[in-house]
């Protein structure tokens, strides 16, 4: 099971090291003002914290309570996972056994939840940057989260949420169109939750340490280590006790411990609210991107010098991204940022009146930027295919193999638990490859961390092919036998 732990850990580096190294580049430049919406422990939450009192050089103190906030920040993520993840892994078995919705269907309804959460985060995320922030974000997503919760366990627990048991005779009755409706708006709060939870969590986060102090720098990288720490921790318990309650106990007790765990986790985000430092929004990069390829076009007729000062390039403002540097990559788009006889300055001159025709380096360089990551984003669509196919179809495999673990036990493996052995190999590989194979290939690389994220990205697509190979022996050996043991199942993992 090393292609998903390869996915997970990746995953982690490059959230680590995209926000500690924008962190550590602010901190770089203490000229930078960094205004901030504060929460302050005796007035309440205010729009923008101001302090009389000032650094040597002259900047304002703020008010980053940094761990003290932690506490309220990892356990409203914790019970967050706790609540929702072993209920989203065995959503299949509950669409199949007690809404009694045929297996494919059941895989399709399943795939295509899964992807509309995941498309959300896109809208979240344009929500948080451009109106609400990250707070408020946070906070309606997690209220939904809970909403969601609360409706699908009312499908277990009301009879007339769910179709009736089937017949001794093994005849099944289907949902009725308003069963599936109240399924159905359970999953859009569901979704609603994750779209505004998943881009704003890590960074939210972050946000609670200064990141122009030693101090606080090291405080986002022990952030991070236990965030995921708990990440995993809720994955297994969800992975384990969770479904354990929901297959082999009973559902609406199942789905009714999640509720309440995403109740506490809301519970818990509000009570910091006092002690959080919230950035405020800025807007949102895709207008931002939009402008740039709008000018773009627009001036694709001027000719392109190498002179890099007749670009427009006036002192960086965002308290939120970090300066980036002018690179000599895609000069196509360095038209947006040429100024012409045509464009116009603000009277501080240091923005343009039409934003659609001149922009700056910064936005060229972030529309750059978003150029370089499509390859891999695209190279990651056929990743996800794999992974994808994986999750759903090992769950119908599952239901079809000798799930004891001892022959002589009754007891059987809930089949939407395998996602485990995912986390027991994660446990297994992560201290394996930083202590022994990143130093043994530091002596062939001389790189830091062995190979670059890009091989490792390299690595795990080649892994994906070798995962879908294995995939196939196991399914057409168990086409072949009668019953056989789901440990089969774990390789491929």
């Amino acid at each position: 099971p090393v292609l998903p732990q390869l996915q997970l850990a990746l995953s982690s580096c490059v959230c680590q090291l995209a926000v500690c190294c924008t962190y550590e580049m602010d901190a770089a430049k203490p000229d930078l003002p960094q205004e901030l919406e504060g929460h302050d422990a005796n007035d309440g939450i205010i729009m923008e914290k101001t302090s009389t009192d000032e650094t040597s050089s002259g900047e304002p103190v703020r008010n980053y309570r940094g761990w003290k906030a932690m506490p309220y920040v990892i356990g409203n993520e914790t019970f967050e996972k706790l609540g929702t993840l072993g209920t989203l892994w065995n959503l299949l078995v509950y669409l199949t056994t007690v809404y009694h919705i045929k297996s494919v269907n059941a895989a399709t309804i399943l795939n295509f939840f899964s992807g509309t959460s995941n498309l959300a985060t896109i809208l979240g995320a344009f929500i948080s940057d451009t109106y609400l922030g990250r707070y408020t974000t946070l906070a309606a997503a997690t209220i939904a989260s809970f909403i969601g919760m609360v409706l699908l366990t009312l499908t277990a627990a009301l009879h007339s949420l769910h179709p009736p048991a089937c017949t001794s005779e093994g005849q099944c009755e289907g949902p009725t169109p308003s069963q599936l409706a109240a399924l159905m708006v359970s999953f859009f709060f569901l979704v609603v939750g994750a779209g505004g939870i998943r881009p704003c969590n890590l960074a939210f986060g972050a946000d609670q340490f200064n990141p122009r102090t030693a101090d606080g720098r090291r405080g986002i990288a022990s952030f991070f280590n236990w965030y995921y720490f708990t990440f995993t921790i809720a994955m297994m318990l969800s992975a384990t006790v969770i479904i354990y309650l929901q297959s082999d106990v009973n559902w609406a007790l199942g789905l009714a411990v999640p509720a309440v765990l995403m109740g506490l986790s809301c519970v818990l985000f509000f009570m910091g609210t006092r002690l959080y430092v919230c950035v405020r929004p800025e807007g949102s990069p895709f207008t931002s991107f939009a402008q740039v390829l709008i000018a773009a076009t627009r001036k694709r007729r001027l000719r392109r010098s190498h002179n890099t000062f007749e670009l427009f390039d006036p002192p960086h403002q965002s308290k939120l991204v970090s300066k980036l540097a002018y690179t000599d990559q895609f000069t196509c788009l360095d038209k947006a940022a040429m100024r012409t006889t045509k464009d116009v300055l603000c009277s501080d001159e240091k923005t343009s009146a039409n934003p659609w025709r001149l922009c700056t380096v910064q936005q060229v360089e972030e529309v750059k930027c978003l150029a370089r990551i499509i390859p891999v984003w695209l190279s990651g669509i056929v990743y996800f295919v794999v992974i994808t196919q994986l999750g759903t179809y090992v769950v119908f495999q599952a239901a079809q193999t000798d799930r004891r673990i001892i022959k002589s036990a009754s007891f059987q493996i809930p089949q939407g638990s395998f996602i485990v052995f995912q986390m027991l190999a994660l446990t297994v590989w992560i201290p394996v490859y930083d202590r022994v194979m990143v130093p043994t290939l530091f002596r062939f690389t001389k790189r830091e961390g062995g190979i670059t994220l890009l091989q490792r990205i390299g690595i795990g697509l080649a892994l994906s092919v070798v995962t879908m190979l294995v995939s196939a022996a196991v399914e057409h050996r168990r086409r072949r036998t009668a019953m056989m043991s789901c440990f089969w199942l774990v390789p491929q993992q």
